[in-house]
Order: C-alpha cells, then structure tokens, then sequence
C-alpha cells in the first residue's frame, strides 16, 4: 500500500483531499505545519495556527488517520519572511505564497514526508498533475484545476519535475462547492470554514505592521505624473533588431520629482506597490490614483490618475536568466527562439495570449496586449493550453 502525507492545513480543502486519498486506498497520514510563533502581529487575539491545527487534528480524528504537527517556524522565517523582508527594501514586491510552495511545502516539508516513509505528498491545491512519456523519460506535467475560480497552478508555477513527480493534488478534478458538500457529508468541522487569508500559514497577518516590524517608517513624498508627461508621448526610436526594441520596451520609465507635483506624504516607500490603489490617503482627484513607480532610494512614490493612465501599461516584461524556471525542461527555449503561451502576471488574473523570446541574458515575455502594473519581484507564469509549463520573477 502506498503512503501519502497530506499537509492538513486545518482548512476544507486539505481536509477533503486526505478524504479521497483514503477512498483511492492509499495509506494517509496528516501532518499540520507550524510555521509561525510571533503572536504580535497577527491580526486577532486568537491564535490562528492553534485553532488551525486543532481542526487538522479534528478531521485526522475523525478520518482515522495518524496525525502529528511539525514545527518548520525556522526554516520559513530564513526562507520566507527575511526573504520578503530583502525585496520590500529593495522596493520589489515578492510573492510568499509561491514561494512557500516551492522553499517549505515541496521542499522542507516534502522531505520530512519522504524519511517518514511517504511514497507522496499532497496538498488541497486546485490544480491537476499527469505525465506523459517523451523520449523515453516520464515527464511530469502541472495542469489548471477544473474550477477555473479556484485554478491554483500559479502559487505552484516554481515546482521541478522531482518535486511533481512525487505530488499529489487530490482535489484538482472539483469545483469548490463539490468539495465543501463532501466535507458536509462527512460532517466534517472544516466543512463551512472559510478559506484562509493572509501570508500562507502565518494566518491573518497585516502585511504592513509585519514589515513595519524591521522596516523603519521613514516620512517621503507622493508625487503625481500627469497622463500628458511627454515621455508617454514621444514617438519610438528606431531599433536596430527586436532585442533592442524588447530592452527599450520592458525598462522602467525613470521619474524625477520635476517631472509631477507633490501630492501627499507617506511613512516609507518600501511599504507600497505598483498598482496599489489603497493607503495612499490622498484625496482631490476625480479618478483614483494608482502607484506607479517607486523609489526606495529617495524614498518617493510616484502616482497617477486613472486605471488607463500610461505609467500602468505596459506589454513587455523580463525575466532574467537566473530567475527563469521550466517545468516542462523538455520545452525550455534556447537563445534564438520563441514560443507562443498564454501567460498571467499575478494570481486570478485571466489567462493572455503572449510570445516568449529567449536571449542569451534572459526571457523577454511580449504580451498581445497591455498589461496593469507589471511588477518587479512578482511571478509571470506561461502555459500553453491549461498546462504551466514555466514561470519567473519579473526583473
């Protein structure tokens, strides 16, 4: 009988997925991981990881199965938080969640799995897995989950073939009510709880008293761009080939304080966004104002007015040669090429066909059309058809 360890996260979706494993016999056990213990900045008094892991341990109960909790508070706060923590200062915005996947729940965690004996490890992602001989090698492939409102795939866009080839997602053929009504059956405690928010398994967290907590608040300027900044308006240089155009197009529009008028202050640059639209607290502008751009080094926001304004857009996005992950090795680019996929910049976002380009420093991606608030340090992740066949960090 083959043993599988599900990460029981103490939420519906776990709870559901260890359920299966054992109707498809396999042998479950349930492991919680605790990967936070500094109360201070969690958003209630309650503590979320023991009400968390007390549910996980209530289904384990309740299913029959061994259940034990595994303290990885260490390896999360090295891999994940001081890692969060390095890309706030340097004004990048990084993604945790996927992250997590790929540094503590496939990797740490998947370790602890495998010398306990696992064959696999499975997770309550809404994803799907399948594999398919090529040359003679089984290649493992990471499919979109069929509830398109739920597909996970992106959080696990930074996963190689070794960490594929021994996971499992039992929950990727369901629709979210499908797998809250087997939980109703079963009676199960985590049946009507709500998804889980916040940084993945630090429970509810506020993001900016968390960073506030190593980044010191220090006061700088919001300055406003006006949509008529001539930059946006000056006609493209000639290239000399498609490189050329691709660098010019996916570099940063560089803003001096002249260039717009001082709208606000705020406590720190480190602490926003590209795109963010909330906590700027100023006021007098018809539509709202968006991030834009931020400098950490003068500590200046820049912003503009509207959705569509032009420092927002744009449809070129690169990721350097380091920060490029296959999936799908076998469909890795070599310089010179390209490849047509449907790609997604953030989590939820609707999938957009675009074109790959690789050079020798890297991956251009080259979307059909503009994209909102391309930003550094998050994940753009391709797939071709509803396969991810590979992912990187916007540089």
């Amino acid at each position: 009988m083959k043993r599988v360890i599900v990460g029981l996260s103490g939420g519906v979706d776990s709870s559901v997925a260890a359920y299966l494993l054992q109707q498809q016999g396999y042998e479950v056990i349930g492991l919680f991981m605790k990967n936070w213990h500094d109360t201070s900045v969690t958003i209630s008094d309650d503590c979320p990881w023991l009400e968390d892991s007390n549910d996980a341990m209530l289904v384990a109960e309740k299913l029959g199965i061994p259940f034990q909790v595994v303290d990885l508070s260490e390896q999360y706060k090295e891999r994940i938080v001081d890692y969060m923590f390095r890309e706030y200062e340097m004004g990048r915005t990084p993604n945790p969640d996927v992250l997590c996947n790929r540094e503590i729940k496939f990797d740490v965690f998947m370790k602890i799995a495998l010398d306990l004996g696992a064959d696999y490890v499975a997770t309550g992602h809404y994803c799907r897995k399948s594999s398919e001989e090529i040359e003679g090698k089984t290649i493992f492939k990471l499919l979109a989950g069929i509830d398109e409102n739920k597909d996970q795939s992106y959080f696990l866009c930074q996963l190689s073939q070794d960490q594929l080839a021994k996971a499992l997602f039992p929950i990727g053929e369901l629709t979210k009510p499908e797998v809250r009504e087997i939980a109703a059956k079963l009676d199960l405690i985590t049946a009507e709880k709500k998804d889980s928010q916040g940084l993945c398994f630090i429970g509810k967290v506020r993001l900016p008293e968390f960073l506030q907590q190593q980044l010191k608040p220090k006061e700088g300027l919001i300055i406003q761009i006006p949509s008529s900044f001539e930059k946006y308006h000056q006609p493209l240089p000639k290239f000399v080939d498609e490189i050329a155009e691709f660098t010019y197009k996916a570099t940063k529009t560089k803003y001096q304080p002249s260039d717009g008028k001082v709208v606000g202050k705020h406590q720190g640059a480190h602490f926003f966004t590209i795109g963010q639209r909330k906590g700027l607290n100023v006021g007098g502008t018809i539509e709202p104002l968006f991030i834009i751009a931020i400098d950490v080094k003068e500590n200046i926001i820049y912003v503009g007015e509207g959705v569509n304004h032009p420092g927002l857009l744009n449809n070129v996005l690169f990721v350097s040669n380091q920060d490029e992950h296959w999936i799908r090795i076998d469909l890795a680019l070599k310089e010179g090429e390209n490849l047509q996929v449907k790609a997604r910049i953030r989590y939820r976002q609707t999938l957009n066909k675009a074109t790959l380009y690789k050079v020798s420093e890297g991956l251009f991606v080259e979307f059909d059309q503009l994209q909102s608030a391309i930003t550094e340090g998050q994940f753009v992740a391709w797939y071709i058809d509803d396969e991810l066949v590979g992912s990187g960090v916007i540089s």
